[in-house]
Formats: C-alpha cells, sequence, structure tokens
C-alpha cells in the first residue's frame, strides 16, 4: 500500500521537461518527481524508492531526498522557525514540518529539539507532528519477554530515570544504575526488556540481564580493543569515570567483563591496561 509521508517504490510512467511522473496507484494518481532530483540513470518504465510528502502549495510531491522521519513513528527533531501557526521542525525536506500549538505539550522554542510523532491529520490530510506523545502509544499490555532485545529512543528524563520509546509503541523507563557514559533526549539505542511488573510498565537495560550481561559487556570491550590497535589503557587499577567515560560501564561490570575474557584466552592483562592476543 502506498503511504504519504514514507518510503515507496514507485514506477516511473511518463516524463516531462519539469521531471517524471511516477504511478501513484487508484488513490493518488500520478505523483510528480521534480527535475532537481532526476539521475541519469532514472528512466521510463523503471521503479525507483522515493518519499512521498506535501510541497509549500500543498501538492504531493516525490523526492529521493532523505527525510528525518516517517508517518507513523517517533523521532527527535529541532525547531527551526516560530510564527503564529506554531513550530516547524527541519525534517530534511525543502519543506518544513509543523506542529500545531494544540499539538505541544510546552510552548516550543527555536533552537531547540523535540522527540514528536509524525502523522496525516485526518481533516486537512496535512504531514503533522505533535509532542504529545501519550496519545500516540500502544495503550494495550505489552507481550515482550524479558531480555528480549528492543530499540529505544530516549524521550523524556524524569526524577526516577530517562523515559524511552520501545519501538515505537511503548513506554519504558532506564533507571540512573542503568546509565553508564552520555545520555539524552532524542538519543537512540539498542535496549534490553529488564522487566515487566504487574502495573504494565516496563524496566529497561542496556546490556543484557543474567549471565548474557557479561557477554555483551565483554563484546564491548572487545570491540573498543581493536578500535584502539588492541590496547585500552583501562585496568582495575582505573578510576569508575576512567572506564564509564570509554566504555560506558561500571567499573564492577568492566573487572567481571575482562576477567570473563582473560579465562578465555582472548586478551592480557598487564600493568597499564589490556591487550588483545592475536
Amino acid at each position: 500500500m502506498i503511504k504519504v509521508g514514507a518510503y515507496n517504490e514507485l514506477t516511473i510512467v511518463k516524463r516531462v521537461d519539469f521531471g517524471f511522473y511516477l504511478d501513484g496507484g487508484y488513490d493518488l494518481g500520478e505523483v510528480l518527481l521534480p527535475r532537481r532530483y532526476i539521475t541519469d540513470d532514472m528512466k521510463v518504465g523503471q521503479t525507483i524508492l522515493v518519499f512521498l510528502y506535501f510541497d509549500s502549495e500543498d501538492r504531493l510531491i516525490a523526492t529521493t531526498q532523505k527525510a528525518k522521519a516517517e508517518a507513523g513513528k517517533f523521532a527527535s527533531l529541532k525547531v527551526i522557525d516560530t510564527n503564529s501557526a506554531g513550530a516547524f521542525l527541519d525534517w530534511g525536506l525543502p519543506k518544513d514540518l509543523l506542529v500545531p500549538f494544540n499539538q505541544q505539550k510546552i510552548p516550543m522554542k527555536e533552537g531547540y529539539g523535540y522527540v514528536v510523532y509524525v502523522y496525516q491529520d485526518d481533516i486537512s490530510e496535512r504531514l503533522v507532528a505533535s509532542s504529545k506523545l501519550d496519545r500516540f502509544l500502544d495503550r494495550e499490555p505489552a507481550d515482550y519477554k524479558v531480555g528480549e532485545k528492543v530499540e529505544l529512543l530516549i524521550a523524556d528524563q524524569t526524577d526516577i530515570g530517562f523515559k524511552a520509546i520501545i519501538n515505537d509503541k511503548h513506554w519504558g523507563v532506564l533507571f540512573p544504575s542503568e546509565v553508564f557514559g552520555e545520555m539524552g533526549i532524542g538519543k537512540k539505542c539498542t535496549g534490553y526488556i529488564k522487566q515487566i511488573r504487574e502495573d504494565g510498565k516496563i524496566d529497561l537495560g542496556l546490556t543484557k540481564v543474567g549471565y548474557g550481561k557479561v557477554d555483551a559487556l565483554a563484546e564491548r570491550i572487545l570491540q573498543s580493543m581493536k578500535q584502539h590497535q588492541g590496547f585500552l589503557q583501562l585496568s582495575d587499577k582505573s578510576s569508575p569515570e576512567q572506564i564509564a567515560k570509554i566504555l560506558k560501564m561500571s567499573k564492577g561490570n568492566f573487572k567481571k567483563s575482562i576477567g570473563q575474557l582473560y579465562r578465555k584466552g582472548l586478551i592480557d592483562i598487564e600493568e597499564k591496561g589490556i591487550r588483545l592476543k592475536d
């Protein structure tokens, strides 16, 4: 099904002086791909990947530019202008994305970034965004399993930790004890389901639970060593701050992980750091 505000594979059906017309199907008809997006290898009959959106005159347009957000998904976008209509977000396309005043959880300010949900308004049919996130998240109980790998978007920070959107569907919480290194609103990362409470609230972690946790952290150390010519100037004498800055993990987890790597014969523990074996 062809969707506005998303990427679609459409077939070129006609060439004109100002671009190509693409087959948008029964509902959309022919959709213009302006000449500035045409490349030498494009030809009539070819199927190409394009993003569909409305231009400044509310005409449906196709583009090969990469959008920073899609309809039906959450994203962190920056406000580049405000006026009497609302706030306008940079989403990588010539026409900025509007957040009407009635869709702003708090008044948006130019130059600041916000997590929003992008959707097509039922009445105007225009693509808009909202920072009132709760209304777009799934209210049905989640069916995740403890230890399941998920994709996270950090959307808010409270007294108890970071609120994250799980797989574009549910709220979850990362407690401070689970976060090492930099973390902020708008950050995307991989996480794991740590616990689902009786009230349906979800606790998250950034590493695998149980025995898998050490394995995941050990792999992180190996990858970091490979990026630093096989040697990290970190040891059990290093400060927790040094370890968190380089590896984004606690000193306790670091010591457990290097112990595991040493027992498996993957590293040597030297006086000034750890070295990757050939």
